[in-house]
Parts: structure tokens; C-alpha cells; sequence
């Protein structure tokens, strides 16, 4: 490969393995290299990371996407994770000898596709159309459920592509082009939901936390603990063992310990190397 970019789409279904294995099946093809498939039955989630060059990569994604609508239905699927469809989100990442400006292109395209599939699609973070729609947070407000309604009568959740009403089985769709982004979870030995909630609103960049950090408080029920989910927009601003840090530290002072920690996906190397240096001081 000459030219790589990475896509990681989320899938609404964390729970049937072979439907997972059916739609990962869909992106393994010679031109593509699947890197990782995470399967999370309490956020009933997947998230699969492969690469390929841009095109055989936009190919691969329509397969995947078609044999998720096949597959899930949005009208019975319940999780902890927030989510508006079936192929819920789709990022593009800028790995080798591609663009920013490329991926960008590639989710314009992908979206397109998608709409014409019967899907509404909305593009976010540097394939944002609107400045509101580049927080993925702000896009998928409401879910599944509240999208229902306003995609219908409000006139600010017009999709970017495809018809302003969602897909019957299979929802809508977010599309964007990003940096390399780091889905990093610290687990917490207690059940009380409301601890999660309180260190994430601490240590979230939009609650005055940390730079360059999402984070938010989710029950892990099948292990009867909680969870603080973090995604790093940016590991050079704030990294994986400063995250920790701040997370361990507000719940030693609400007297919680840290009983582990999980990466969902790849993560650059350079962000390993980063905790080591930090966590050992290494001169």
C-alpha cells in the first residue's frame, strides 16, 4: 500500500457474534487489511479498524454498511453507547501519503452513497458542513429514539445527505475525517453510576478537564462496575497515562480505586512510547 488511510466504523451490535463475523467478513479482501474487530455486548457495540488505500477502503465500507442493514435492526437494538443507526459512526484517518482534505473527499463520498442507499447521513469533524456538526456528540443528541421526530420536523437536523427521515431498520449514519483519535475506558470497583458521571464531567475538556478529552460515565452491569469512557482527540495534548492519572485521582478522592483500564482499537505507537516515558520519568 502506497497510500493508506484508516477507517474505524462503530456497528450498532456487540451481542451476536455472528453477525459481526458476517459484516467483518465484508471488509477482509485483498486489497484491504482488517486490523481489529471489538466486540462490547454491555454497550451492544463493535468497532472494527482496517486499512487499505482510499479507494479499495470506500469499497469496503459499502459492503460492510450493506450487510449491516441487512442485519441490525435500530428498532430492537438497546446498549449503554449513544447511537443513531446500525453503521453508527464512520471516521477516515490520514495514515500515509493521504490527506486530511483526502479523507474528507472519501466521506463525502462514502455519505453519498449511504443517502442513496435510503440512509440520512451527517458529516462531522473536519467533514463538517455546519460548525455545529463537528462535535460527534452534539450530532447523535437525542439518538436513535429523539431522531426519529426531529429529523422530521426540525429544520437544523436536516441530513447531509440521503432523506430527511431515517432509514427503517437501520437509522442514520455520521461520516467524518479526523486525526488519529484514542478510545481509552478506566474501570472503577463500584456500581454507583453516579461517581462515573461525576469524574467524567471532571475530567472532560467541556467541563473545564482535561484538553483535547470527551468523556462520559457508563455501567459495566455484566462485571456490576462503572466506567469512565474517554476518547483523546488528541494524544500530543493530553495522553493515555495523563488520562489515567486524572481519572485515578478523582476517584481516590471519592474514595474509588481503579481496577483497570482497556484501549478500544489501535493506537499510535508514538502514544504507548508516551506512557512509558511519563509513568517511568525516564530521562
Amino acid at each position: 500500500m502506497k497510500r493508506i488511510v484508516q477507517c474505524v466504523p462503530n456497528f450498532s451490535e456487540g451481542r451476536r457474534k455472528e453477525v459481526v463475523d458476517a459484516i467483518a467478513a465484508e471488509i477482509k479482501t485483498e486489497n484491504v487489511k482488517l486490523l481489529d474487530v471489538e466486540m462490547d455486548a454491555d454497550h451492544n457495540r463493535s468497532v472494527m479498524t482496517f486499512v487499505g488505500e482510499p479507494e479499495d477502503a470506500k469499497k469496503a465500507l459499502l459492503k460492510a454498511a450493506g450487510k449491516a442493514v441487512e442485519l441490525i435492526d435500530m428498532e430492537k437494538h438497546q446498549g449503554e453507547h449513544p447511537r443513531v443507526g446500525a453503521l453508527d459512526v464512520v471516521p477516515f484517518v490520514p495514515i500515509k501519503n493521504v490527506t486530511t482534505e483526502e479523507c474528507v473527499t472519501l466521506a463525502k463520498e462514502v455519505g453519498s452513497a449511504l443517502g442513496e442507499m435510503g440512509i440520512p447521513v451527517y458529516l462531522y469533524e473536519d467533514a463538517a458542513t455546519r460548525p455545529e456538526r463537528k462535535n460527534l456528540a452534539k450530532v447523535r443528541k437525542g439518538q436513535y429514539e429523539g431522531l426519529k421526530t426531529e429529523i422530521e420536523t426540525n429544520p437544523d437536523k436536516k441530513p447531509d445527505f440521503g432523506p430527511s427521515k431515517l432509514h427503517p431498520s437501520a437509522g442514520a449514519t455520521v461520516v467524518g475525517a479526523r486525526m488519529p483519535l484514542i478510545a481509552y475506558n478506566v474501570n472503577l470497583n463500584t456500581n454507583d453510576i453516579d461517581i462515573a458521571k461525576k469524574i467524567a464531567s471532571k475530567v472532560r475538556e467541556r467541563g473545564g478537564g482535561l484538553p483535547s478529552v470527551k468523556a462520559m460515565g457508563f455501567e459495566i452491569k455484566e462485571r456490576n462496575i462503572v466506567q469512565v469512557s474517554m476518547n483523546l482527540t488528541n494524544f500530543n495534548v493530553t495522553g493515555v497515562w495523563k488520562a489515567f492519572e486524572e481519572v485515578r485521582k478523582e476517584a481516590e478522592s471519592m474514595g474509588v480505586e481503579v481496577i483497570g483500564s482497556e484501549i478500544v482499537g489501535t493506537v499510535p505507537l508514538e502514544a504507548l512510547v508516551d506512557c512509558a516515558g511519563n509513568l517511568l520519568k525516564l530521562e
